[in-house]
C-alpha cells in the first residue's frame, strides 16, 4: 500500500501549517487562476519563507536520517509551524497579506519594457 506523499491531490500540508488555510483556500483567496501555482502570486517573504522550511526539512531529514514518508512530512509540517510562528512573532501574518503581481505578467512586462528601451530591437535568448 502506498502512503500518502506531503502534496497529495495538489493539497500541500506545509501551506496548511504555514497559512492555517488549504493551498486551494489560499488560491481563492489571492484569486489565482484555476491551473496555476499559488507561488506564481505568493509575496518574496512567503517565498523565502516557504524554502527555509523545505530547507529545514531537508537538513533535518538527511540530520536525523528519515526515510519513510510519514515522518518525513511530519517534519515539513512542524518546519513550516515553526516558520509561521517566527513571522507572527515579527507582525507578519502570511494568510493576510495581499498577493503579488502574476509573474508570468510580470515577465511579459519586463521583456516589453526591454523592448522599448532597446528601441524595439529584438534580443534572442540563449536557451540553456
Amino acid at each position: 500500500m502506498k502512503s500518502k506523499c506531503v502534496r497529495n491531490n495538489k493539497e500541500s500540508k506545509g501551506d496548511k501549517a504555514l497559512f492555517g488555510y488549504s493551498t486551494e483556500q489560499m488560491k481563492g483567496k489571492w484569486q489565482v487562476p484555476q491551473g496555476r501555482a499559488l507561488a506564481d502570486y505568493a509575496p518574496t517573504i512567503i517565498l523565502k519563507a516557504k524554502d527555509f522550511a523545505t530547507e529545514i526539512t531537508i537538513f533535518n531529514t538527511k540530520a536525523k536520517k528519515l526515510t519513510v514518508e510519514p515522518a518525513i512530512s511530519s517534519e515539513h509540517v512542524k518546519n513550516n509551524r515553526s516558520v509561521r510562528k517566527a513571522l507572527l512573532e515579527r507582525g507578519i501574518r502570511p494568510e493576510t497579506l495581499p498577493p503579488e503581481e502574476d509573474v508570468k505578467k510580470l515577465g511579459r512586462k519586463l521583456q516589453s519594457e526591454s523592448l522599448k528601451s532597446l528601441g524595439g530591437v529584438k534580443i534572442k535568448e540563449k536557451k540553456v
